[in-house]
């Protein structure tokens, strides 16, 4: 086998391990009896009439065409639930989903939203315009830690009711009639990611690049939100807890980040952010360090970060003009235990001259042994070296 052969069996190889196996997942296979190229935007579909290729269906479900960012989406209306179920690996992975959604009609009350769940873990995922210009909508969720090939039954069901009101009723009053407003969703991608994550000898902190997070779909450039997480060890972005509502941006045609392929920007305004814990020796001094910039996404302003280990904290600002300056930044810190708390959060909530709200990016987040302490030793076993050798010449 010839040298360019083998690296493309391996890459096809890592790229098969990557992302996992959905059927159908952008919907451009129609439903039975549905021709691909129907001029009906929503047909309704029959569950004892049409099967959608991959997916199973309950409730309101409609095939809809003509649509972006794919040709072809499914819509959930009243009670509207779609599900598939998938092989794991052998070995234990975390599994991450991307999506786009959007929400049907543009006059419900209550906001669009779905629940996404697996085997022992369930998510609502709310739109929310504020975070872009686009109709659609980039999300992404933890689905669990699976493996050992066992069969994952993944569901999805629209949550999105609008309450209205409607006249008077025979009594005089006025009567309050519950209606589904209907979500469409298109292109999902399976990641899977190795559990647990390797450490590196550079980094004492895990995913400090960002680089292990949810699958960037090929039509979208408007970033993937990313809804608060407590638990680390259940975030969509891996080994970190998530404030308020981040966006995880990739370069491309709207977006810069700093460093490598992915970064986050904390979009949601004050006290948003993430949080890590570390485990350190106790007494030690460690730098922090971490590159703060704009996402050239026309995001102007003071951008006031806050960065606390464990006792110790400091605030920096970035100047940002929104045309994807950045800078790095050092906290110098102590551990006051061996585990010691980390967090980043933004001070600021900035919006676009489109009231789109955005804000600092964080990227390349470093922590290792402090360097001022490592140069103190050399110099000192240098200074001992040299009296040594000044002994020996005297002698």
């Amino acid at each position: 086998m010839e040298i360019w052969q083998a690296t493309i069996l391996l890459l096809s190889l890592m790229i098969a391990k990557a992302f996992a196996d959905l059927q159908n997942p952008g919907f451009e296979s129609p439903p039975t009896n549905i021709p691909k190229n129907s001029i009906n935007t929503f047909a309704s579909l029959n569950s004892t009439i049409n099967t959608i290729p991959g997916w199973s269906y309950q409730g309101t479900v409609k095939y809809v065409t003509s649509t972006s960012p794919g040709e072809h989406a499914i819509y959930l209306g009243q009670n509207g639930k779609i599900n598939q179920t998938f092989k794991s690996n052998q070995e234990s992975n975390h599994y991450l989903l991307t999506f786009n959604l959007q929400p049907a009609q543009s006059n419900c009350s209550n906001p669009t939203s779905v629940v996404i769940s697996g085997p022992d873990r369930a998510v609502r995922i709310f739109y929310q315009q504020k975070f872009g210009n686009d109709t659609w909508e980039t999300h992404a969720c933890y689905l669990g830690s699976h493996g050992n090939g066992d069969l994952i039954n993944l569901f999805i069901e629209n949550q999105t009711t609008d309450q209205s009101m409607d006249g008077d009723d025979d009594l005089g009053g006025n009567t309050t009639v519950i209606t589904n407003c209907g979500v469409v969703l298109d292109s999902f991608i399976l990641k899977n990611i190795v559990n647990p994550i390797k450490n590196s000898e550079s980094n004492f902190l895990l995913n400090g690049g960002f680089e292990y997070g949810p699958a960037f779909p090929n039509n979208s450039f408007g970033g993937i939100l990313i809804d608060a997480e407590s638990s680390p060890t259940q975030s969509t972005l891996n080994q970190w807890a998530i404030l308020g509502t981040v966006k995880y941006i990739s370069s491309n045609k709207n977006y810069i980040v700093p460093e490598g392929n992915a970064a986050i920007e904390i979009v949601s305004g004050e006290s948003s952010g993430l949080q890590t814990a570390v485990t350190l020796k106790k007494g030690t001094k460690y730098d922090l360090e971490l590159v703060i910039a704009d996402a050239n996404d026309s995001c102007i302003g003071d951008f006031m970060v806050g960065v606390q280990a464990g006792s110790t904290g400091k605030n920096f600002t970035l100047q940002s003009k929104g045309i994807g300056s950045s800078e790095e930044f050092t906290l110098t810190f102590v551990a006051d235990s061996s585990v010691t708390p980390i967090s980043i959060l933004s001070f600021t909530t900035t919006q676009t001259k489109d009231l789109v709200f955005c804000g600092p990016v964080i990227d390349k987040v470093v922590l290792l042994a402090s360097y001022g302490l490592k140069l103190r030793i050399k110099v000192l076993f240098v200074g001992l070296g040299f009296l040594v050798t000044l002994t020996q010449f005297i002698g």
